[in-house]
């Protein structure tokens, strides 16, 4: 049976953890960012938004979820003074954070591994170092590194799309240590962006959290693969009539009681995703959008817990680095039992 409180995310989303200090005053300041340049670390990221974490931590079986630092490097080992393309991560325990570009040595050997949706990934091991990246394992990482990896990301997507004036099409240049970018035509600032999208898991109508939930898939995921509906926020359009709509649009399917649960940085490449949960009627007829969603349908909660369990192979639930892996795992495992809590 379903909890008799509306369940909420047990834990916070992997992208949402983070502990440095980033605060503009601290970037706004370029001379004692130099000062402190000498005292700083430094995370290297390579071209396609990996970085290097100890080999050693990483292929451990032992080590727990959440546990994986990453492996920085003193800032005089990276150059004598504060590099121009240098990006600002933040401030932790007293120490400045920096991300610049580098890439595994030429000898660098690659190891498959899972990357979360049971989808192998290969990952570069050189020098006892593994170079992973956030989408497919950021789960594994502990909260700083979690954190400083997700705002060096989502900066280093920014920049690669900003290099152009919105205004006037002129060439622009970064500003304030990667967070800002200025056109060297018109003289136009501009900042990072982020597009909202929502993402909702829907339940029936059996007492306060159900027993079945939605699920979906589209038609380029592997066989078995299933989540949560979600969509962009479209123009001037609330969070709730963003979900009221996609929902719709997804299965056909009106929803009520809309809540919200958390959210969580998705910078593939610079959304939000703002997790709700609502209500729907299990006995209206489905209506997937042609070319779109391939298939949708109930599920019950013993099978999302099977599926967590690796006891359901028909059934693919989303990586943990996703919200929607938090938001099924807390929904599953909100009704109790002796299960609750394992996955």
């Amino acid at each position: 049976m379903s909890s008799a409180v509306p369940f909420e995310l047990d834990a916070s989303p992997a992208l949402s953890r983070s502990t440095a200090d980033r605060q503009e005053s601290l970037r706004a300041d370029p001379e004692r960012l130099r000062a402190r340049w000498p005292s700083a670390r430094v995370v290297r990221m390579d071209d396609r938004g990996r970085v290097p974490v100890s080999e050693r931590d990483f292929f451990d079986d032992n080590r727990g979820a959440n546990a994986v630092p990453l492996s920085t490097v003193p800032a005089l080992d990276v150059a004598p003074r504060l590099p121009e393309d240098a990006v600002f991560l933040g401030q932790w325990e007293g120490t400045d954070y920096w991300a610049v570009f580098d890439t595994p040595g030429a000898d660098a050997r690659t190891v498959r591994v899972d990357g979360g949706w049971s989808l192998p990934v290969e990952v570069p091991v050189d020098d006892g170092e593994a170079w992973v990246g956030l989408r497919e394992h950021g789960a594994a990482l502990d909260d700083t590194a979690a954190g400083l990896l997700t705002t060096a990301v989502a900066l280093r997507n920014w920049h690669r799309r900003a290099r152009h004036c919105a205004h006037c099409g002129g060439p622009t240049r970064l500003r304030q240590f990667g967070w800002a970018t200025v056109c060297e035509q018109c003289g136009r600032e501009e900042y990072p962006r982020t597009d909202p999208a929502v993402i909702c898991l829907v339940h029936d109508d059996v007492g306060v959290n159900g027993e079945h939930v939605l699920l979906a898939r589209q038609p380029v995921w592997p066989a078995g693969r299933y989540s949560v509906l979600a969509g962009f926020v479209e123009a001037g359009e609330s969070l709730e009539c963003c979900v009221e709509r996609e929902i719709r649009e997804e299965v056909g399917v009106e929803v009520r009681d809309i809540r919200y649960l958390g959210s969580q940085p998705w910078p593939f490449p610079r959304s939000i995703m703002l997790g709700f949960a609502a209500r729907a009627d299990r006995g209206a007829q489905l209506a997937p959008a042609e070319g779109e969603i391939e298939d949708a349908r109930w599920v019950p909660r013993e099978r999302v817990r099977a599926a967590f369990a690796e006891r359901d192979p028909d059934l693919l639930l989303p990586g943990p680095t996703s919200i929607a892996h938090v938001m099924l795992r807390s929904w599953a495992f909100s009704g109790g039992g002796d299960e609750a809590g394992s996955s």
